[in-house]
């Protein structure tokens, strides 16, 4: 798995949203990203995760960033997770991981004792001109906008 790392320029990558609305790195340049990956929409941690970028929102916007959710799953269940929670931000249904893997963070996983292939939950901070400036490994999900504004 190559991830992106700081200092690393991130590849322009297209996608569409829950929306169907096509999304692409190019629509926010100058302005600071968070693109955060998630292994599946409507799962426990990635809800948590999900609603605690949604309820801070605000203080997000307030520190100069934009927010992009990026898992595998498909426009319709993207759409029904953001309608359920009322997310304020878009997210990406990378049913092909092109974004995913642009960002390398699909690899060998382990839960319970079993190995297999998954998205890791990694947020990447984006500055204006298109670099990561911080990635974050150990997402925390109850506190995961208190980490970004850090």
């Amino acid at each position: 798995m190559k991830t992106l790392k700081e200092g690393d320029k991130v590849p322009n990558f297209t996608a569409a949203d829950q929306d169907g609305n096509t999304i692409s790195l190019s629509d926010y340049s100058g302005k600071k990203l968070v693109v955060f990956f998630y292994p599946a929409a409507n799962t426990p941690t990635c809800t948590v995760e999900a609603c605690n970028l949604g309820e801070n929102y605000e203080a997000l916007q307030k520190a100069g960033y934009e927010i992009l959710g990026v898992s595998a799953d498909t426009q319709r269940k993207q759409k029904n997770f953001s309608e359920k929670f009322g997310f304020p931000y878009p997210l990406l249904a990378d049913v092909n991981k092109e974004v995913i893997n642009a960002f390398g963070v699909w690899g060998p996983k382990k839960f319970m004792g079993r190995e297999y292939d998954g998205i890791h939950r990694i947020t990447f901070l984006i500055n204006e001109n298109g670099v990561v400036d911080r990635v974050i490994n150990k997402v925390k999900s109850k506190e995961h906008a208190a980490q970004i504004l850090a």
